[in-house]
């Protein structure tokens, strides 16, 4: 079912910030641990413009949103030499996990604030929408994340923390990443495993 157009723009809204915060996660903690890449492109920012991809962001998901279809976007991944890091597959690991744990903070904020916009008495309006899409989208896109396959957050947590021979096996199956996402989603298991973790973590924040 598509949805009206404050809830179609209450979403982009709330998804183009997310995306923003979630890739300058990256980059910020690249930078802390001694990979100055991201910073020196720019990337060390929340400013939207610096991560769009057009694609990801903004057909792919304004078609999904207004058709009603599950949301898939992404942005322009943050670039990261793990040889200017000082523990490369440890660090890359930590760099990994900052964006979904960027989401998971965004999620909590926006939750205290929708639970403080309804204890003063706000009713339905569109700031009340951003906020509680807010939540629903910021911990989707953790949980999205850390699926643990490449090129995915998760994947790449995964790689850090696994005997080298495992993560020897990991990267074999990057090139294939999408394919395998694809093909989760398109039978229905990625939705049966995502949704019911996503929904569950929200109904806990709120």
């Amino acid at each position: 079912m598509s949805l009206p157009i404050d809830a179609v723009v209450a979403l982009f809204v709330v998804l183009i910030v997310s995306l923003s915060v979630h890739e300058a996660a990256h980059a910020w903690t690249a930078d802390r641990l001694g990979d100055p890449t991201a910073r020196m492109l720019g990337r060390l920012t929340v400013n939207p413009v610096k991560h769009i991809d057009i694609i990801g962001t903004i057909v792919f998901p304004l078609l999904a949103i207004v058709s009603g279809l599950p949301i898939l976007g992404w942005a322009k991944p943050v670039p990261v030499n793990p040889n200017n890091l000082r523990e490369p597959r440890r660090d890359f690991a930590v760099v990994a996990i900052a964006g979904p744990v960027s989401n998971l903070l965004l999620a909590m904020l926006a939750a205290v604030v929708l639970k403080v916009m309804i204890a003063g008495g706000a009713g339905p309006s569109f700031s009340l929408m951003v906020v509680s899409r807010a939540v629903t989208t910021n911990v989707l896109l953790a949980v999205f994340n850390l699926l643990p396959v490449p090129p995915l957050d998760g994947g790449n947590v995964l790689a850090g923390i696994v005997p080298e021979s495992a993560a020897r096996v990991i990267d074999w199956l990057r090139p294939y990443g999408f394919i395998i996402l694809y093909a989760l989603i398109l039978t229905g298991i990625l939705g049966d495993v995502v949704y019911p973790i996503q929904q569950e973590i929200s109904r806990w924040l709120v």
